[in-house]
Formats: structure tokens, C-alpha cells, sequence
């Protein structure tokens, strides 16, 4: 077993050299649109989907083309931009953001799978179709001549309703030990799948995030990918798209994925309860402002905010000097990894919850959109990827000399 240390974190710089003219661009981009969003936001609440019209202005903006590669129009860019503009995407909405995050990570995924996929999407200039997913592994797969019989039920497929193609979960045995079974990302086209409508719950309730069903669709075997396979190997992608950016392991990408929305969205908070609070007069004639509570809840809310960004992009610089160099990183690191930025959801949902108390008994009606985003940030605690405990037990157990189980590590 290898030895976790400080010592790469301490010589870590946090440099934004990859802050590029087009990366200040595209992160500007989704600040601008961040007050429209927050104007949608309460009736997109309602509706249950995030507008068709904040969808298309993300497209045009070019936002979902930040980790698409530069041969298919995309910028190509470090994925700490992506990271960016999601948590500003997020202070408007965090609905919009976590479709955006879950949609637009698809852009950096299809280049891993064989060329002939990529053509399938992308070409014909396609080249600004978006990706849906659900990578619960319950499809059932048949081989059968040049691919698979492919059916199944998955759940919570975010903003799929804009998508016209989608990454399903299922098992395949592997090519190197058909004895053991391996996650599978399977692609189909709209044309293969239906949407069953029926996303009803407490939070993030725009994202739309409906169940899937494919009943007996045929996927060519170009149009699967080996998910936790991160050798060249398994993804053939890489022949033609050989950028250092698509070298990083799935997990490590995606994962932030779906946390990363929460510290948008809580910053977005934050902006909210400093404006009421400074206006907002009690029943009992004394500002919000004059409530230590308010003081603290609002202190501690910009001191999390900080620290979990700072363990980001430290992280990050990480996960990016690896893929550049071809180093190795150290299992035990990868699983910290992991749980801390699973832990982001857990701590910003503590902190949204001090905001909210301490809008006292007026801040709890819906128009007070420090109330959508304490719904949206619990909500969120309820991804896989965002189990905390589960994984900070999981890295504990390898520190502890324990053997690691997460197969996606």
C-alpha cells in the first residue's frame, strides 16, 4: 500500500494559467446569464424543467463546448472552466447548472468512445447535440452480431427532455476475463428510448431528472465505452483526440460534476441573505443584520465557500499535473479525492440551513430564494457520487490498510 502525503499539496500554487481569453470568456459568459436565470428560476421550479429558451442560450454562448474537443468545435478547455461556469451558472439557478454539469461533462466522455461514435453524434454538423445520461448499471445487454440487444428502466436522467442522445449504464463481461463483469457506458439516440415522466420531489426540481426506458434496442459496439478503463485501450477515443485533457480518469471529472453546483448556488445564497438582511426589518423592530445569529450563519457560509474551493482547484491542479505528466496518482489519493468532493454537498447543505434559519420565520415563504436553493443543495446530498460518509469511510478503511472497494477508484 502507498503512503499518502502533504507533500505535493504543499507545493501546490493554485496558478489560473488556464484561465485562457476564451476560458475568461466563457466563465463571463455565465455570469452575465446568471440574473436571467435567477428571474426564470422560481417558475422553471414549477414547471419542472429548466426553460428551452436558458438552454439555447447556453448553446449559443458556447458554454456546453468547454470540454468538447477542438476537431468538433469545441474549446478543449482545462475542466476547472467547466467547473467555473457551472458555479456561476449555479448563483442563478442551480437547476440550470446541474443539467448544465451533467450535460456538458457528456462532451468530454464521447471522445473517449471509438471515432465511429463520435461521427455518429457529432458529424454533419451535429456538432452541438447534447448528451443525456443515467449510469446506474441496470441495462441488460445480449450480445448478439455486431453489438448488443440492449433494455432496461434507469432513473433520474437530468435535463433529458434538451437531449437527443443518452449515456445508459449497464455490465459487460470483460475483454481481458470474461469471468468478471465491468461498468458500461452504452450511447442511443433519442429514437431508441422513452421518457417516462414522472420527477416529483423536494429539490432541484427543474432538472427535469425523469426515468428512462429501452425496451430491445440495438447498440453497434462502437457505441459503448468501458467507463472505469482509463488505459488507451479502453478508450480508443484517444487516437484522435490525444489532448491531455481527455487522460484523466472518468471519476475525477465527473464527480465534481454534480458538487460543484452546490458552491455556486450557495455563494448565490450568501448574495441573497446579505441583501435581506440589510433591508429587512423584524416584527419585533430589529434588523436581521443586528442578529448575531445572521452574522455568524453568513460568516460561516463565506469561510466554507473558501475553503472547498481552495481543496478544489488544489486537487485539481493535482489531477491535472498527472494527466500532463503520465504519472500515477496514489489510490489512497484518489479516494480522498473523491470524498471530498463529496463532501461539498454535506457542508454547503449545513450552511444553507443556518442562512434560512436565520431569515427567521418570514424567509421561509417561496418567494425567498434562499429557500429554493436549501431545497436544491439537500436534494443534491442524494446523488451516489455525493454519499459523503460512504465515501470517507471508504478512503478511511484504505489508510487504515484496509483493501479499496470502489470499483470506480
Amino acid at each position: 500500500m502507498g503512503v499518502l502525503t502533504n507533500n505535493f499539496i504543499a507545493a501546490t500554487t493554485n496558478s489560473e494559467d488556464y484561465m485562457t481569453a476564451e476560458a475568461v470568456r466563457l466563465v463571463q459568459a455565465a455570469e452575465e446569464l446568471a440574473p436571467r436565470l435567477r428571474e426564470r428560476a422560481q417558475a422553471a421550479d414549477e414547471a419542472g424543467m429548466v426553460p428551452r429558451e436558458t438552454v439555447k442560450e447556453m448553446a449559443e454562448a458556447g458554454l456546453f463546448r468547454v470540454l468538447q474537443p477542438k476537431r468538433w468545435g469545441g474549446a478543449e478547455l482545462d475542466p476547472r472552466v467547466f467547473y467555473k461556469v457551472q458555479m456561476a451558472l449555479a448563483k442563478g439557478c442551480m437547476s440550470t447548472a446541474w443539467i448544465y454539469g451533467v450535460i456538458g461533462v457528456h462532451n468530454w466522455q464521447l471522445p473517449l468512445f471509438p471515432e465511429q461514435a463520435q461521427q455518429d453524434v457529432w458529424a454533419d454538423g451535429n456538432d452541438g447535440t447534447l448528451i443525456a445520461s443515467t449510469y446506474m448499471p441496470v441495462g441488460k445487454a445480449e450480445k448478439v452480431d455486431g453489438g448488443y440487444r440492449f433494455s432496461g428502466r434507469w432513473g433520474f436522467s437530468s435535463g433529458v427532455e434538451h437531449c437527443d442522445w443518452i449515456f445508459l449504464g449497464g455490465l459487460l463481461p470483460k475483454k481481458d476475463n470474461p469471468d468478471e463483469l465491468e461498468h458500461t457506458t452504452f450511447l442511443l439516440p433519442r429514437s431508441d428510448f422513452k421518457i417516462e415522466k414522472n420527477w416529483d420531489v423536494l429539490g432541484l426540481r427543474a432538472t427535469g431528472s425523469h426515468d428512462i426506458i429501452v425496451e430491445g434496442a440495438f447498440v453497434p459496439e462502437h457505441r459503448t465505452h468501458r467507463t472505469n478503463n482509463h488505459s488507451d485501450a479502453g478508450c480508443p477515443g484517444r487516437e484522435t483526440n490525444p489532448g491531455w485533457t481527455y487522460k484523466i480518469p472518468f471519476t475525477q471529472v465527473f464527480q465534481r460534476a454534480v458538487s460543484s453546483a452546490c458552491l455556486g448556488a450557495l455563494d448565490g445564497a450568501i448574495e441573497e441573505f446579505r441583501t435581506l438582511a440589510g433591508a429587512h426589518v423584524g416584527k419585533h423592530g430589529s434588523k436581521t443584520a443586528e442578529d448575531p445569529n445572521a452574522q455568524m450563519a453568513v460568516s460561516e457560509a463565506m469561510i466554507a465557500v473558501d475553503q472547498l474551493k481552495l481543496v478544489m482547484f488544489r486537487n485539481y491542479d493535482r489531477i491535472v499535473h498527472c494527466a500532463i505528466t503520465g504519472d500515477q496518482m496514489p489510490v489512497e489519493e484518489r479516494l480522498m479525492q473523491r470524498a471530498q468532493s463529496s463532501l461539498v454537498p454535506k457542508l454547503c447543505a449545513e450552511r444553507v440551513s443556518e442562512l434560512l434559519r436565520a431569515c427567521a420565520a418570514s424567509g421561509l415563504y417561496r418567494s425567498n430564494p434562499i429557500e429554493r436553493v436549501f431545497r436544491d443543495i439537500h436534494q443534491a446530498r442524494g446523488h451516489i457520487a455525493n454519499n459523503a460518509d460512504a465515501y470517507a469511510r471508504a478512503a478511511g478503511a484504505m489508510m487504515l490498510g484496509m483493501p479499496n472497494m470502489d470499483p470506480y477508484i
